[in-house]
């Protein structure tokens, strides 16, 4: 294993780096890239071309240290000629035994630790042994393991004296190797994990961005489809009950019929046009309303909104104590103007005949108040489809002003709805 892949700064995409993953470990790989995981039967994934070639250089690097060692074994005059060549012999087989280390490193690495006490050729492949030990395993694994290799180096010498080193200096040589190889082995391993945490926190990323992408797409559509509620059931309520006025009184005088047509006529023209506004908010992305085309409402459009509904045929009695309506911000005017436009809406529909009691008050740091009654309909009311989804859009948006809402019957059987709204 080698711990000089330099860490990318700033991480690259989780995509790139699984289309790099031929320059991975295949632990990290398979981590990328999910093609590479364990495959049928709980196999390891497949090495990719970098554990082919750091397995080839640690062979290498193990190969040449016994050849050191082997060297150093037949020359020292401490040992006899048998015992060098058995101890070549294990180094050998140490050696070959390093092909085994990706698949078994915690018993590789306690074999090693037993065979370096035998053969001093096999020194490094006892070194590569415990580096990888180090990188692919915990802690507890390396202290109890590494803490033992480091404990035998005394005993190693002891057996088998170097012929020109004193024995405390051997001995301090040796703990330092095995110490610098376990805390080199336990740097690459911290590495490899922070390159994970890396990857795992841009792909929570991106899935938070996506989660907040498809939010704000939800809120947007909601809005949308609330404003269209709005706007639309005004219109399109004049047009019901002014139909619905011609269909049961065909013998209505020519002026009633003249003007419930030029209701229907014009209420017709103004649900077209704002359905071409909230079409064009769609296609814009989202744009406001002063872009489309016309301002939207606020509170200073309240009495034309009364107007309009008088010129319907509605009684409705406006209570405007606001002294400067254009003063309220333009958020809350807006949503004070939708629900009177709503309480009329709703009057119109189920209480026809019935004057309809609109009151607004309020001041800065007060707060505006803004209350819709109608007392019961004098007469049979026709049937007119509603779902009840416009006062849930009411409570909605009066929430998201940071006001409140209440609505429901009167104590004269009528209807009311109330609001406050923040103004500060």
């Amino acid at each position: 294993m080698s711990g000089n892949e330099p860490l990318p700064d700033p991480p690259a995409p989780p995509a790139l780096l699984a289309r790099r993953s031929w320059a991975l470990p295949s632990a990290v790989a398979a981590k990328f890239d999910p093609d590479r995981g364990p495959r049928k039967g709980g196999r390891r994934p497949r090495r990719t071309a970098r554990d082919w070639v750091v397995d080839f250089a640690c062979f290498g690097v193990a190969v040449v240290i016994g050849m050191v060692g082997a060297d150093a074994i037949g020359k020292n005059p401490n040992v006899s000629p048998g015992i060098a060549e058995a101890d070549q012999l294990i180094g050998a087989l140490a050696c070959a035994a390093i092909w085994l280390r990706r698949r078994w490193p915690v018993g590789l690495a306690v074999a090693m630790v037993l065979v370096s006490l035998a053969s001093d050729t096999a020194g490094g492949a006892a070194a590569i042994a415990l580096f990888t030990l180090a990188v692919h395993r915990p802690f507890r694994y390396v202290g109890w393991i590494g803490g033992l290799s480091i404990a035998v180096v005394p005993f190693i010498y002891w057996l088998r004296p170097d012929a020109d080193l004193p024995y405390l200096v051997t001995v301090l040589v040796g703990v330092l190797i095995n110490a610098s190889v376990i805390g080199w082995g336990m740097f690459v391993r911290s590495r490899r994990q922070l390159l994970l945490s890396l990857r795992d926190r841009a792909i929570r990323a991106e899935n938070e961005a996506t989660l907040r992408a498809e939010q704000a797409q939800r809120l947007a559509r909601e809005s949308i489809a609330r404003e269209m509620h709005d706007v639309l059931a005004h219109r399109l309520t004049l047009l019901s009950v002014h139909a619905g006025a011609l269909e049961f009184r065909p013998d209505a005088p020519r002026e009633e019929i003249v003007r419930a047509a030029g209701v229907i006529r014009e209420s017709a023209h103004e649900a077209l046009q704002d359905l071409r506004e909230v079409i064009g908010v769609l296609r814009g992305g989202g744009e406001d309303g002063e872009a489309s085309g016309r301002p939207q409402p606020t509170l200073a459009a309240l009495e034309t909104l009364v107007a309009e509904s008088r010129g319907a045929g509605m009684k409705v009695a406006l209570d405007h104590r606001v002294a400067d309506p254009a003063a309220v911000p333009a958020a809350v005017g807006r949503t004070a103007y939708r629900i009177a436009q709503e309480g009329l809406t709703n009057a119109r529909k189920h209480a026809p005949g019935a004057e309809v009691t609109v009151l607004v008050s309020g001041a800065p740091g007060e707060g505006l108040t803004l209350s819709v009654r109608n007392p019961p309909p004098p007469g049979d009311v026709p049937k007119v489809p509603g779902s009840g989804q416009g006062l849930i859009g009411l409570t909605e948006r009066a929430t998201l002003a940071g006001g409140r809402i209440e609505h429901g019957s009167a104590a004269d059987g009528g209807f009311r709805v109330d609001a406050w709204l923040p103004w500060d």
